[in-house]
This record gives C-alpha cells, structure tokens and sequence, in this order.
C-alpha cells in the first residue's frame, strides 16, 4: 500500500471514531469472524478475548493492527490454515481493514452480493486457492482503494463484469483457473493473458481465444439495451415534466387523460 493512501485512511481512522468505539467494532469483528468458520487446526481457536489490556488482539495470529498499542484491525491475514465455510461474517466491523487475505483456505459458496459494503477502505484483497463459486460481484468495483485483487484457483462461473476493470487503483488482476465465460472487458485487457487462462469459456484479448460471433453480438446487445434503457429513462421524464397534460393513462379498461399539473 502506499504511503500516501495509509496516511489519508489512517487520517480517518483518528477523526471519524473515537478509540473506544473503534475498539469494541474491531473486537466484534474478530469474534464474528471466529464463530463463522470451521477451524480444524485450531488457529482461530487461539484468540483468548478474555482480556482487557490495549492492544491484545494485535497479538493473535494473523491479525495486524493499526498501531500495536490499540485494538484497531489494519489486516487480517490468514492463509493457508485451513479455514473452511462461506465467506466470513462480520467483517464490516472491522471498519478500517485495508488487506484481507484468506488464500489456500477451504471457502466455499458465493461472495457476498455487496462485499464493497463491508471493506470499504480494502486495498489488498486475495482469496486465491478456494472453493468460492458464483459470479464475481460487479460491485468489487465500489472498493475505491482498491490496488490487488486475486480470486485465482476458485470456481467462479459466469462472466466478467465490465466495471471491475474501472476500479481506478486497480493494479493486479487475477482470476485464472475458475470457470469463467465471455469476452474479457477491454477494461481489463491491460492485464497479461496468464491472469485469465484455465476458463475455457473465456475469449478475447489478451487471450489467444478469438470470441464467437454470437458472444459479441450478445455483448454489443446488452451494451446497447443498456444504454437504450437510460436513454429512454432520461426522455421519458423530460416528457412528463414539459408535457404532462399529454400524458395518457388507464383506468382499468378505459383511457382517459389526466392532468397531472394545474
């Protein structure tokens, strides 16, 4: 992360919450987090929050923290110990996480529709070498910090959504090894080839892959159903709001005008 995004989070981090507040959140977080998941190898299990000093939960395993004297989660990294379940609960709790790493774990289902909602402020995002299957929320796209996003080695399916490659800090991209299918969004042509192989149903630059006609007509429809919805969102209120005693509506079986304006 760079110096200047961790100066302006940590800026908010002292001027939008007191440190009790601050404490007790991340504490529920943790526990939230502990009580989601199986925990075979008993890492988890390890969190004694039977204690009150400042700065405890700096000290279990896999937790960093803004400052070693405060209960504030900077990070929670806990790869590879064999974590299994859905995605965690909680985790909005931890209101100022900026990396989250749960790689080589054993997460299973779908991502939650609106994960952007629980980490605002996430730069590092690797959940990596999972079970974790569904579509790839295009509300990834909100985390406007956002710097890596590794979701390699999974079994997500569907397509990829244009507006993940709009996350304007966005500078690593990995999604290979899932069962993807689609064009590859120019958005994110920026990213080498290797970041998008082992989908078979994936085409398009930067893949060797070409797309089949129908594939590109399909996304040239959606493209423009899109923009032909908003243009006639747009137009139809311009009408009502200049002409609204021309507008025509029905009672039942029987049209009649209504003025809606004196």
């Amino acid at each position: 992360m760079a110096d200047n995004t961790k100066f302006v989070l940590f800026f908010l981090l002292l001027s939008s919450s007191s440190p009790c507040f601050g404490t007790k959140q991340d504490i529920r977080c943790l526990k939230s987090v502990q009580g989601s998941l199986a925990d075979p190898g008993g890492v988890l299990r390890s969190w004694d929050f039977e204690n009150d000093t400042d700065g405890y939960i700096c000290r279990f395993t896999g937790v960093e923290c803004w400052h070693p004297d405060q209960n504030r989660v900077l990070g929670l990294r806990l790869g590879n110990i064999g974590l299994e379940g859905p995605f965690p609960r909680g985790l909005q709790l931890c209101s100022f996480m900026t990396a989250f790493d749960m790689s080589g774990n054993n997460f299973s289902g779908p991502l939650p529709e609106h994960i952007f909602e629980q980490m605002a402020y996430i730069t590092y995002l690797d959940l990596s070498n999972n079970s974790l299957s569904g579509v790839i929320p295009a509300g990834i796209a909100n985390m406007t910090y956002l710097s890596t996003l590794a979701l390699q080695h999974n079994q997500f399916d569907g397509g990829i959504q244009a507006q993940l490659g709009n996350a304007s800090q966005l500078i690593s991209f990995n999604v290979a090894d899932n069962s993807l299918s689609g064009p590859v969004p120019d958005s994110l042509h920026r990213f080498p080839a290797a970041n998008f192989t082992g989908n078979p149903g994936l085409c398009g630059a930067p893949l060797d892959k070409k797309c089949k006609k129908s594939f590109m007509l399909l996304h040239r429809i959606n493209d423009a159903s899109i923009i032909g919805a908003s243009a006639g969102f747009i137009l139809g209120f311009v009408l009502a709001f200049y002409f609204p005693h021309k507008f025509l509506f029905c009672g039942r079986l029987q049209p009649y005008t209504f003025r809606v304006c004196g």
